[in-house]
């Protein structure tokens, strides 16, 4: 079979979903010099809004499918949760990176564990829970531990913590008895993520490792570089998530969320085929960013092994920040005082209503060292009411 050909500057990418990562795929893509073409249901979507084309169709639509592949010579999607079947549609007539395949696996927890276990990669101890059967049988080494969702989970949603059988009964019902996997709760030290881009050639890279704080189930910030970690650790994460990526074939970016035990050790957590939250520094701390990584791999493109140039903090910011101390009336941030500090980068993503635990925006702040990244980041989360971390 020949080598499918580069797909150059000037042609129509495509994107399954409309939301901020779609919008920032969107403008590396148009800074690149390619057109795009988004499709998403919501008239307002903020890659829409940015995009050349909006195709305001459900994902499964076989007609916007259709006028979809019909004007991108490659497709992507933004978050895990478009329907794999739609993107086996796409993948009839177009390049569609990363495959339905992969997203599937992604998409549920069960096999995304049972894929960590192939690839030899450790995770934490678990059981699925799909009939009440299975729920007796589950073992008492697994309590504590955290009750998930198999599917549709993010930022925290769709879990719950339980002590005893009698908690992980009540949790299931409160779950409405979907298909579950629960994890047993390890002592953990802290949380990593890799991101890695893999070509259609096979071609891995990845970006620095990635510390992360979560709050509430919702990544709170990351610190780059990750300031806790040894050099085995991060070399256990990046082979960990290449060999993840290569044995699914996968093409695109992925990020793999790691924790780290209180004895070293780490265990995969879950994965993301497509750029992440965690991932957003890289815009402004690095030499080319997730975004600009997922064009290329999709393209056919060569792929460069990404540089940290400026040690970072990112914070997300959260709609809770329009109402301050508890205020019932929505009102904006004070981004003069943050963007009066130096090394600031803020990055909105065009959503005009806010909401509690909706992610509005990003901030990174770079700086020549890692201290006084940290120094001002905490200078700007004052500013906004952020907690100090």
């Amino acid at each position: 079979m020949s080598k499918p050909a580069v797909i150059l500057p000037g042609a129509t990418l495509g994107v399954m979903g409309g939301g901020q990562l779609g919008r920032m795929f969107v403008h590396a893509a148009q800074a690149m010099g390619y057109n795009t073409a988004v499709l998403d249901p919501d008239v307002n979507s903020p890659a829409g809004l940015v995009s050349h084309d909006h195709v305001q169709t459900s994902y499964l639509d076989e007609a916007g499918l259709k006028a979809l592949a019909a004007q991108c010579a490659a497709i992507t999607t933004e978050f895990e949760n478009v329907p794999a079947q739609a993107l086996d549609a796409l993948a009839q007539t177009r390049p569609v990176a990363p495959a339905g395949a992969s997203v599937a696996i992604c998409q549920d927890r069960a096999r995304e564990k049972a894929h960590f276990v192939a690839c030899g990669v450790p995770c934490a101890p678990h059981a699925l829970i799909e009939t009440p059967e299975q729920l007796a049988a589950v073992s008492d080494d697994l309590l504590p531990g955290i009750l998930k969702t198999a599917r549709m989970g993010y930022d925290g949603k769709g879990q719950i913590r339980v002590k005893t059988r009698a908690e992980l009964v009540a949790a299931w019902d409160e779950l409405q008895r979907v298909g579950c996997v629960l994890e047993k709760m390890l002592p953990l030290a802290y949380e990593v993520s890799v991101l890695v881009a893999r070509g259609r050639d096979g071609q891995v890279v990845h970006f620095p490792l990635q510390q992360n704080l979560h709050r509430d189930g919702i990544l709170a910030v990351t610190t780059v570089p990750a300031p806790s970690v040894s050099a085995e650790v991060s070399a256990q994460a990046y082979e960990s998530a290449h060999q993840i990526a290569s044995s699914m074939g996968y093409v695109g970016v992925l990020c793999v969320e790691f924790f780290v035990q209180q004895d070293g050790r780490i265990v995969a957590n879950e994965m993301a085929p497509r750029p992440h939250n965690s991932g957003h520094h890289t815009i402004d701390a690095c030499d080319v960013s997730q975004f600009e990584l997922q064009v290329r791999a999709m393209t056919g493109l060569p792929l460069v092994e990404p540089q940290l140039h400026s040690p970072c903090h990112m914070l997300n910011l959260l709609g809770d920040l329009w109402f301050p101390a508890g205020s019932a009336t929505q009102q904006e941030p004070d981004w003069a005082s943050v963007l009066a500090l130096p090394g600031t980068h803020l990055h909105l993503y065009g959503k005009t209503e806010a909401r509690k635990g909706r992610k509005m925006g990003h901030l990174t702040v770079t700086a020549p060292t890692a201290a006084l990244a940290r120094d001002i980041a905490l200078k700007a989360a004052a500013v906004l009411g952020i907690d100090p971390f």
